[in-house]
């Protein structure tokens, strides 16, 4: 197991096994908040504090809701709300002990443009 906190520890997020990859996005949104994403299904997640207190940012087309702490600022995760990430859950390893990732492979993911991982 992993876990995961903002920067004032409001916020405590496990994982129940380290992510097989990272995703590092360009989107509008990612590009700006510098996350690193690692993919898991809900069921896979614990928040061991501060999950409920997270607030949402959901943008364009509805399908993502982006959590941040309410008190640092820090982007936690982001929670699937319907179609194919309905039940899926993103959380940012930036928020992870590097040393539990460093091994972990980053594929860069074009979420400006053309929707397509280019590595």
């Amino acid at each position: 197991m992993l876990e995961a906190s903002c920067h004032c520890g409001a916020v405590r997020i496990r994982v129940s096994e380290p992510p097989n990859d990272l995703t590092s996005c360009n989107c509008s949104l990612c590009h700006r908040v510098g996350t690193l994403w690692a993919y898991y299904s809900a069921g896979e997640v614990t928040f061991l504090a501060g999950g409920r207190a997270t607030v949402p940012y959901v943008h364009g087309p509805r399908t993502l809701a982006v959590h941040h702490c309410p008190t640092c600022g820090c982007v936690t995760h982001w929670q699937g709300l319907d179609g194919a990430r309905a039940g899926q859950i993103a959380v940012n390893a930036r928020l992870m002990d590097p040393a539990d990732i460093e091994d972990v492979p980053v594929y860069r993911f074009d979420g400006a443009s053309s929707w397509t991982y280019l590595d």
